[in-house]
């Protein structure tokens, strides 16, 4: 049997304030920042589907041709999340289509990076 990844052990990008960024996340998505020593726990997510999906150099999908990454990330009900972030004053676009796989919606963190909220169905 062919040995095979697991699952995705964590996302580096470079950031222009990295530690503003990192508690951004945090404090919008729950995404926790990357703990001081190793007794204190990384953010740890829910098992579920996870797409892994290069895109053509070219696609407009993210949004801004310069950006070259863009994270999705599950959430377990879409409109509680984007009126969370609302009142939090962050923008979100909910695209009004619903696919097969569920609904989405986008928007772009403090520093342009593209990210898609997905509530799978």
């Amino acid at each position: 049997m062919t040995e095979k990844v697991t699952g995705i052990g964590g996302l580096f990008f470079r950031a222009d304030s990295s530690k503003e960024l990192a508690v951004w996340y945090e404090k919008h998505l729950g995404v926790s920042v990357v703990p001081s020593d190793y007794e204190q726990q990384p953010w740890m997510q829910e098992s579920g589907p996870t797409v892994f999906a290069p895109f053509d150099k070219e696609t407009d999908y993210f949004g801004n041709a310069k950006k070259v990454w863009m994270i999705n990330f599950r959430v377990r009900d879409l409109d509680k999340m984007v009126a969370q972030l609302g009142d939090a004053g962050v923008e979100v676009k909910v695209d009004p289509q619903l696919y097969p796989n569920g609904r989405f919606a986008r928007l772009y963190d403090p520093e342009g990076n593209p990210i898609e909220l997905w509530e799978p169905q």
